[in-house]
């Protein structure tokens, strides 16, 4: 035990407080902490989706590097233009517990098709083409809550 926890328990003896905490760091440890009735819910968890074209590693022959090399230039890319956002920010806050969801299209019109029905939904993200070649790879989203995307990419399955 801490010498400062120990004059805390000191202190809460001599006002007649019952010691807050009970098991030495539950108090600093909110994981450990349960929500009273009726208290707010923690913020959802904010997942990064990305969607790559599948036929570009099984169909058409591209190397695995070149295609993880678009993705990775898709979800920089999202992140970079929504930077603003409240969402985006938060995400960026939890560096170390950042989530990415990556997804397989199984080809380019489906990719298309895809970027069509987000934008027609409101859902923010970046479709990348690779140039000079002008070649739609994938797309990234940017940050959100999973239950708020996730039934739009519900047909889509973990890339492999």
């Amino acid at each position: 035990m801490t010498s400062s926890r120990r004059a805390t328990q000191r202190l809460n003896r001599i006002v007649n407080k019952p010691d807050p905490s009970p098991l030495p760091g539950v108090a600093s440890c909110p994981r450990l902490k349960m929500a009273a009735p009726g208290a707010a819910a923690a913020p959802a968890r904010l997942v990064q989706y990305v969607v790559v074209r599948s036929d570009l590693v099984h169909t058409l022959s591209w190397p695995l590097g070149a295609v993880i090399t678009q993705a990775c230039h898709a979800a920089t890319a999202a992140v970079h233009l929504h930077y603003s956002d409240p969402d985006t920010q938060r995400y960026l806050a939890e560096l170390d517990s950042m989530h990415k969801v990556v997804l397989a299209a199984p080809d380019e019109a489906a990719l298309s098709g895809l970027s069509e029905s987000l934008t027609q939904a409101g859902v923010s993200h970046k479709l990348w083409i690779e140039q000079p070649e002008n070649v739609p790879t994938c797309l990234a989203l940017k940050p959100y809550p999973r239950e708020t995307v996730q039934p739009l990419l519900r047909k889509f399955k973990l890339f492999k």
